[in-house]
């Protein structure tokens, strides 16, 4: 699935990976899966998240299921080149909180022989891309959709439906404030 790292002019090729989907699919789980293979392999990685996702705990990016992996909290994009210090693999959680620069700064990693993995929500509670989550994904060589189940009908979902009625887009929250919902039960409640 992955590039050769190891061409034969001796030069890292970097490239991009994004995992997106909805809440509660599995996005988390499956970069720390990701993640806990590079560290298997002893590679040198940085794991980074927004400030903002303090839900489960502040050291660390962790799954709605509990599994964690230890992160470095930023409050913008521009903070994770200033700590990266030529680790071969650059991580990121929540990348739809990030600001706009974080595409710059992901692409410039990957032309600098990065492994960079995303994750993140493509869509908000409105059905409404998220964030820089579609630059992201276009500027991706891979990128992995994954779905979670409907809480109404049990068919895979793609969908954030917000339970309150905040209205601003960004809102941390997991199971009281979201659940996940497929297409035909999201349009049900939203019409």
């Amino acid at each position: 699935m992955f590039l050769e790292q190891f061409p034969e002019d001796g030069k890292y090729r970097g490239w991009i990976e994004v995992i997106c989907g909805s809440m509660f699919s599995g996005k988390t789980e499956e970069l720390i899966r990701r993640l806990r293979r590079i560290n298997f392999a002893g590679q040198d990685l940085l794991l980074f998240k927004p400030r903002i996702d303090k839900r489960y705990s502040e050291e660390c990016v962790v799954s709605h299921n509990g599994a964690s992996f230890e992160a470095i909290q930023v409050d913008s994009s521009k903070e994770i080149l200033e700590l990266w210090e030529k680790e071969r693999i650059v991580a990121i959680d929540e990348a739809q909180f990030f600001d706009e620069g974080i595409v710059d700064v992901v692409n410039h990693l990957a032309s600098n022989g990065v492994r960079v993995i995303c994750a993140g929500l493509d869509m908000d509670f409105q059905a409404k891309p998220f964030g820089p989550m579609p630059l992201l994904m276009a500027s991706a060589e891979y990128v992995t959709k994954v779905h979670a189940i409907c809480m109404s009908c049990g068919n895979l979902a793609q969908f954030s439906h917000r339970k309150s009625k905040e209205t601003e887009q960004v809102l941390v929250g997991a199971v009281q404030e979201y659940e996940p919902l497929c297409r035909a039960c999201y349009n049900k409640i939203k019409h």
